[in-house]
């Protein structure tokens, strides 16, 4: 099985958008994943779902003075070919419209978007 029909899902959860140093190693990892050829996603849902917000990453930093934002980072990420997803609970529970989000949100999933790609799929799934 080729590497790019492999696929890496990474599930950013309990990472907190407030803590701009606990961004770095999923958005990281995933990047290098897609250079290595592999299918990556990386789902935001509940509190790190706010990265997906536009004007929200752009203020945060992995490392403090280093002049590149964590927007930065998933621009770099995004070009490389990582999809980033937000969970549709995620939007309503911070009152965030499709609208709002950042052209770097491929799409919006559901609940059952992360038990289908475990259950069914052949994803592997790291989650933060």
């Amino acid at each position: 099985m080729s590497k790019v029909s492999k696929k890496l899902v990474i599930v950013m959860a309990n990472t907190d958008p407030r803590n701009g140093e606990e961004l770095g190693a999923p958005i990281f990892q995933a990047s290098v994943a897609a250079a290595m050829g592999y299918q990556v996603e990386v789902m935001c849902t509940g509190t790190a779902g706010r990265l997906m917000k536009a004007g929200v990453a752009d203020k945060l930093y992995v490392k403090p003075g280093s002049g590149k934002s964590v927007y930065d980072f998933i621009r770099e990420a995004h070009e490389a070919g990582v999809k980033f997803l937000c969970c549709s609970p995620t939007l309503d529970l911070f009152e965030i419209t499709k609208a709002d989000l950042i052209p770097e949100c491929d799409r919006i999933v559901g609940c059952a978007f992360l038990i289908e790609e475990i259950m069914e799929g052949d994803a592997k799934v790291l989650t933060y």
